[in-house]
């Protein structure tokens, strides 16, 4: 079975953050994002090679992961001739499949458990399987419908408050059969969730949905990359290195330094090479990428440093983050919310 993993967007949203970093590969603590999602495709022994749908910067990604053999998995990639929308990659990646195929958002972050869904298909003779997440606001998606037999019956694209009879969106996760691929123009933008999914519909095809309540986040924007750091440090998402961690649940690497006279405080993530100076504060809900030195008196509260960056006597950054090899300079404040480029440089006293 072969599973094909869109990662071709540019990851506008996360914004500076993707310039120089594909949005598969920016950093969940010291891992590329990708890897857990192969971690969990792995899980279902029957998945023989996933096949990594890339548009944006594809080499960046190959580089990193190769034909799988270090990720455990078997890695093919395709990369498309130009931006094809979510149905147009999946019929350019698996126009040659016969089986059945798990297609999974390159942006999501969950636990679902996917032989249960493959399971679901397969009892079920469907023509195509959704996963349904439950959201809190269902006014900022698109909703999906459904009869009291599971099947799909509506998609409602940013529904008015009058419109919303559920609170099921798209997670992103689904189990299709390639005969149906052939409704999917060749080489051209197409759309799974507004022309592929509702074709089926229209058509009356078996076309199932598995409704799950766990762990599922897209991380597609700095508020939520930033989320997924604190919700795997608190074990709300089960991932080293804090699967298992004791309170104060502090992953410090040993090739770390931290100087007598710093202050270091749980849950946080420091990594090899990294230098925290004396008198330098690291609050909770920290996360320093390797070789960043922290110098005297600064104070990293709450926020995301990628490797290489430096930040310097007196400086605070809270609640931002920091691409690599960034300069925060002496008594310079980087406020809540701030999302700094790699190589972004603030020189001394800056307010940002």
């Amino acid at each position: 079975m072969k599973a094909i993993l869109l990662a071709g967007g540019k990851g506008t949203r996360l914004r500076p953050l993707t310039i120089h970093t594909p949005k598969p590969i920016v950093p969940i603590f010291n891992r590329p994002f990708l890897h857990y999602q192969l971690d969990l495709l792995k899980r279902v022994p029957e998945i023989d090679e996933v096949i990594l749908s890339l548009n944006y910067q594809p080499r960046r990604i190959e580089e990193i992961f190769g034909d799988g053999s270090d990720a455990g998995i078997s890695i093919r990639y395709v990369v498309e001739p130009a931006p094809l929308g979510t149905a147009g990659a999946v019929k350019y990646a698996g126009d040659r499949l016969t089986e059945s195929v798990v297609v999974f958002n390159g942006d999501v972050l969950t636990q679902i458990d996917l032989a249960a869904v493959i399971a679901l298909h397969r009892e079920r003779r469907a023509r195509a399987t959704i996963v349904l997440t439950p959201v809190e606001n269902p006014a900022a998606y698109g909703l999906v419908e459904t009869d009291a037999g599971g099947n799909v019956t509506r998609f409602l694209e940013k529904p008015t408050p009058e419109e919303i009879t559920t609170n099921h969106v798209n997670a992103g996760i689904y189990v299709l059969e390639p005969d149906t691929f052939d409704r999917i123009p060749s080489e051209v933008a197409w759309s799974i969730e507004r022309s592929y999914f509702p074709s089926l519909v229209e058509r009356g095809e078996t076309f199932v949905a598995y409704v799950y309540d766990g762990y599922w986040i897209d991380i597609g924007t700095p508020e939520k990359y930033a989320r997924v750091h604190r919700d795997i440090m608190d074990g709300r998402y089960a991932a080293a290195p804090f699967a298992g961690l004791a309170a104060p649940r502090m992953a410090v690497a040993p090739e770390a330094r931290i100087e007598d006279g710093a202050r270091v405080e749980g849950p946080c993530f420091i990594d090899e090479g990294v230098l925290v100076k004396a008198g330098a504060r690291v609050l909770p809900y920290s996360v320093i990428g390797r070789q960043t030195q922290i110098e005297e008196d600064a104070t990293i509260d709450a926020a995301i440093v990628w490797p290489n960056c430096r930040v310097s006597r007196d400086a605070v950054v809270k609640d931002a983050i920091l691409g690599r090899n960034c300069h925060v300079g002496r008594s310079v404040t980087v406020n809540g919310g701030a999302v700094l480029g790699d190589k972004t440089t603030l020189t001394d006293y800056t307010r940002a």
